[in-house]
């Protein structure tokens, strides 16, 4: 009878145990849907001037729900704005925008590395703040630039893993569909379009606004993905060579009424002949 009894309170307490984690994982799958939108932008306004644009907006259960760690989170991307000369702009306790702006390739480059990957300093007298799961992913963004005389060819590509973003239980398995919880977005805005690559085997595809002027990826959590563009931008430095150019030969010709490469026959003078 005994043993009876201690089979029956053990499967009542394993059926228990396994009914809390499930409550857990619905509670959680409820509480948090759509909790985080993370919107990323590259905007080229010219060949020396652009921003990069990050949009934030966290779902209020989520800030209720841990609402310390998403301060200091929030804390976190202001200050790293901060140290890369970009400013930050407080539109709710939920939802910020960072502004941070460059004027060459290289740059744009430098700070959008430093920016998603930044290098943490231990501080030994810091206190331990407790981490919050919030977008937290590797990326690497690279830009080749050639000068093509009027034009600059442009052409970058970035690689983000997502694979860390999903929730799994202890034995590995995904509990929680990460698509559930982040809406992530890589935008590239140009002054003249710009045409995607998908030769990668992690490649996405973007969709076209603003008659082309606008990509937009979407890209998928607990996966590798891989963004691949060419754009053209016109050159200050050719542009501005080509006009004085046209200005001195427009003045070459106003004066000689003709150009240097125009072969003037000599004028021979007449000579009088002798008269009888």
């Amino acid at each position: 009878m005994k043993r009876v009894t201690f089979d029956v309170l053990l499967f009542i307490r394993q059926t228990l145990g396994r009914l809390r984690v499930l409550w857990v994982i619905l509670l959680a799958s409820v509480l948090l849907s759509g909790c985080v939108r993370y919107d990323v932008g590259v905007n080229f306004e010219g060949q020396h001037h652009g921003a990069i644009v990050q949009h934030i907006k966290l779902e209020e259960r989520l800030t209720n729900f841990s609402n310390s760690q998403v301060r200091e989170w929030l804390k976190s991307i202001e200050g790293r704005a901060k140290q890369l000369q970009g400013r930050t702009k407080r539109l709710s306790n939920q939802e910020i925008i960072v502004t941070i702006p460059f004027s060459s390739g290289a740059e744009l480059e430098s700070k959008f590395n430093q920016f998603f990957n930044p290098v943490v300093k231990k501080d030994a007298k810091s206190k331990p703040v407790e981490a919050v799961d919030l977008p937290d992913f590797d990326s690497k963004f690279h830009i080749d630039q050639g000068n093509f005389l009027l034009w600059h060819r442009n052409h970058f590509s970035y690689d983000v893993d997502l694979r860390s973003l999903g929730v799994l239980s202890s034995n590995g398995n995904v509990i929680i569909s990460p698509d559930s919880l982040l809406n992530l977005q890589f935008s590239l805005e140009t002054p003249w379009g710009a045409r995607s690559i998908q030769n990668a085997d992690n490649a996405i595809s973007p969709e076209a606004y603003n008659n082309g002027h606008q990509l937009l990826w979407t890209l998928k959590p607990g996966q590798l993905n891989h963004i691949e563009a060419v754009f053209w931008l016109p050159s200050p430095l050719g542009t501005g060579t080509l006009v004085i150019l046209l200005l001195v030969l427009g003045g070459f010709y106003w004066k000689y009424k003709s150009f240097p490469w125009t072969t003037v026959k000599p004028v021979t003078p007449k000579v009088l002949s002798e008269v009888p």
